[in-house]
Protein backbone atom coordinates (compact mmCIF):
# COMPACT_ATOMS: atom_id res chain seq x y z
CA UNK A 1 0.00 0.00 0.00
CA UNK A 2 1.48 3.40 -0.96
CA UNK A 3 2.56 5.67 1.89
CA UNK A 4 -0.02 8.36 1.04
CA UNK A 5 -2.90 5.87 1.12
CA UNK A 6 -1.62 4.33 4.34
CA UNK A 7 -0.71 7.48 6.30
CA UNK A 8 -2.67 10.32 4.67
CA UNK A 9 -6.04 9.54 6.23
CA UNK A 10 -5.85 11.58 9.43
CA UNK A 11 -3.50 14.25 8.05
CA UNK A 12 -4.09 17.30 5.90
CA UNK A 13 -2.24 16.57 2.65
CA UNK A 14 -0.97 19.09 0.11
CA UNK A 15 0.21 18.01 -3.34
CA UNK A 16 2.22 20.01 -5.86
CA UNK A 17 2.60 17.73 -8.91
CA UNK A 18 5.16 20.05 -10.56
CA UNK A 19 4.59 18.50 -14.00
CA UNK A 20 7.65 18.13 -16.25
CA UNK A 21 6.18 16.81 -19.53
CA UNK A 22 9.59 16.19 -21.10
CA UNK A 23 10.36 13.55 -18.47
CA UNK A 24 7.03 11.72 -18.67
CA UNK A 25 7.26 8.63 -20.84
CA UNK A 26 3.68 7.37 -20.41
CA UNK A 27 1.22 10.25 -19.95
CA UNK A 28 -1.80 7.98 -19.37
CA UNK A 29 -0.03 6.05 -16.62
CA UNK A 30 1.24 9.28 -15.07
CA UNK A 31 -2.24 10.82 -15.04
CA UNK A 32 -3.70 7.64 -13.48
CA UNK A 33 -1.09 7.73 -10.72
CA UNK A 34 -1.73 11.44 -10.17
CA UNK A 35 -5.49 10.81 -9.93
CA UNK A 36 -4.85 8.14 -7.29
CA UNK A 37 -2.84 10.68 -5.27
CA UNK A 38 -5.50 13.38 -5.69
CA UNK A 39 -8.03 11.08 -4.02
CA UNK A 40 -6.00 11.45 -0.78
CA UNK A 41 -5.24 15.18 -1.15
CA UNK A 42 -6.82 18.14 0.64
CA UNK A 43 -4.95 20.96 -1.12
CA UNK A 44 -3.41 20.84 -4.56
CA UNK A 45 -1.18 23.59 -5.93
CA UNK A 46 -0.69 23.60 -9.68
CA UNK A 47 0.72 26.11 -12.10
CA UNK A 48 -1.54 27.15 -14.94
CA UNK A 49 0.74 25.09 -17.20
CA UNK A 50 0.44 22.02 -14.93
CA UNK A 51 -3.35 22.34 -14.96
CA UNK A 52 -3.44 22.52 -18.78
CA UNK A 53 -1.28 19.39 -19.02
CA UNK A 54 -3.24 17.43 -16.41
CA UNK A 55 -6.57 18.28 -18.05
CA UNK A 56 -5.95 19.15 -21.71
CA UNK A 57 -8.70 20.55 -23.87
CA UNK A 58 -10.77 23.68 -24.16
CA UNK A 59 -12.34 23.76 -20.68
CA UNK A 60 -11.92 26.97 -18.71
CA UNK A 61 -9.62 27.13 -15.71
CA UNK A 62 -12.62 27.08 -13.36
CA UNK A 63 -14.00 23.97 -15.11
CA UNK A 64 -10.61 22.24 -14.90
CA UNK A 65 -10.33 23.12 -11.22
CA UNK A 66 -13.83 21.75 -10.60
CA UNK A 67 -12.73 18.49 -12.22
CA UNK A 68 -9.63 18.36 -10.00
CA UNK A 69 -11.75 19.02 -6.91
CA UNK A 70 -14.08 16.15 -7.88
CA UNK A 71 -11.01 13.90 -7.66
CA UNK A 72 -10.32 14.77 -4.02
CA UNK A 73 -8.89 18.10 -2.94
CA UNK A 74 -11.10 20.65 -1.19
CA UNK A 75 -8.76 23.52 -2.09
CA UNK A 76 -6.96 24.15 -5.38
CA UNK A 77 -4.37 26.89 -5.85
CA UNK A 78 -3.43 27.83 -9.43
CA UNK A 79 -0.23 29.86 -9.77
CA UNK A 80 0.84 32.06 -12.66
CA UNK A 81 4.37 33.10 -11.71
CA UNK A 82 4.63 36.89 -11.66
CA UNK A 83 0.91 37.19 -12.38
CA UNK A 84 -0.10 35.86 -8.96
CA UNK A 85 -2.43 33.03 -8.06
CA UNK A 86 -6.07 32.06 -7.71
CA UNK A 87 -7.36 29.90 -4.90
CA UNK A 88 -10.52 27.83 -5.35
CA UNK A 89 -12.47 26.72 -2.29
CA UNK A 90 -14.62 23.64 -1.76
CA UNK A 91 -17.78 25.71 -2.35
CA UNK A 92 -16.43 27.00 -5.69
CA UNK A 93 -15.58 30.49 -4.41
CA UNK A 94 -12.34 32.04 -5.64
CA UNK A 95 -9.72 34.33 -4.14
CA UNK A 96 -6.91 36.15 -5.93
CA UNK A 97 -3.47 37.16 -4.73
CA UNK A 98 -0.79 39.16 -6.47
CA UNK A 99 2.79 38.03 -6.70
CA UNK A 100 5.21 39.93 -4.49
CA UNK A 101 6.74 42.87 -6.33
CA UNK A 102 10.46 42.07 -6.13
CA UNK A 103 13.47 41.96 -8.40
CA UNK A 104 13.62 38.34 -9.50
CA UNK A 105 17.08 36.78 -9.22
CA UNK A 106 16.24 33.06 -9.36
CA UNK A 107 12.86 31.31 -9.50
CA UNK A 108 14.12 27.95 -8.18
CA UNK A 109 12.17 27.10 -5.05
CA UNK A 110 9.40 29.65 -5.54
CA UNK A 111 6.57 27.10 -5.65
CA UNK A 112 7.88 25.09 -2.72
CA UNK A 113 8.25 28.25 -0.66
CA UNK A 114 4.74 29.39 -1.57
CA UNK A 115 3.44 25.98 -0.45
CA UNK A 116 5.34 26.18 2.84
CA UNK A 117 4.02 29.69 3.47
CA UNK A 118 0.44 28.65 2.76
CA UNK A 119 0.74 25.64 5.09
CA UNK A 120 2.46 27.65 7.83
CA UNK A 121 -0.23 30.32 7.77
CA UNK A 122 -3.06 27.78 7.72
CA UNK A 123 -1.45 26.06 10.73
CA UNK A 124 -1.09 29.38 12.59
CA UNK A 125 -4.78 30.09 12.00
CA UNK A 126 -5.83 26.60 13.13
CA UNK A 127 -7.06 25.57 9.67
CA UNK A 128 -4.62 22.79 8.82
CA UNK A 129 -6.96 19.83 9.23
CA UNK A 130 -9.14 17.93 6.78
CA UNK A 131 -12.35 19.30 8.31
CA UNK A 132 -11.10 22.89 8.42
CA UNK A 133 -9.91 22.76 4.80
CA UNK A 134 -13.24 21.33 3.64
CA UNK A 135 -15.01 24.39 5.05
CA UNK A 136 -12.22 26.98 4.66
CA UNK A 137 -13.37 30.56 4.22
CA UNK A 138 -12.24 32.81 1.41
CA UNK A 139 -10.67 35.16 3.95
CA UNK A 140 -8.58 32.36 5.50
CA UNK A 141 -7.38 31.15 2.10
CA UNK A 142 -6.62 34.74 1.05
CA UNK A 143 -4.49 35.23 4.17
CA UNK A 144 -2.63 31.96 3.66
CA UNK A 145 -1.97 32.62 -0.02
CA UNK A 146 -0.88 36.21 0.65
CA UNK A 147 1.67 34.95 3.18
CA UNK A 148 2.77 32.26 0.72
CA UNK A 149 3.29 34.89 -1.99
CA UNK A 150 5.26 37.05 0.44
CA UNK A 151 7.69 34.28 1.39
CA UNK A 152 8.00 33.13 -2.23
CA UNK A 153 8.89 36.73 -3.12
CA UNK A 154 11.82 36.57 -0.72
CA UNK A 155 13.00 33.29 -2.24
CA UNK A 156 12.97 34.56 -5.82
CA UNK A 157 14.78 37.74 -4.82
CA UNK A 158 17.94 35.81 -4.00
CA UNK A 159 20.10 33.21 -5.71
CA UNK A 160 19.42 29.52 -5.22
CA UNK A 161 16.52 27.84 -3.52
CA UNK A 162 17.04 29.99 -0.44
CA UNK A 163 13.74 30.46 1.43
CA UNK A 164 13.47 33.03 4.21
CA UNK A 165 13.83 32.44 7.92
CA UNK A 166 11.13 33.96 10.12
CA UNK A 167 13.46 36.85 11.05
CA UNK A 168 13.75 37.71 7.32
CA UNK A 169 10.05 38.48 7.20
Amino acid sequence: MPLLAREGGPRAVMLDPNIRPGFIEDASRYRARLNAMLAHTDIVKVSDEDLAWILPGSASEAERVATLRERGPAVVIVTRGGDGATGYLADGAQVQVSAAQVTVVDTVGAGDTLNAGVLAQLARMGHLSKDALASLSGDALQQAMTFGAKVAGVTVSRAGANPPWSQDL
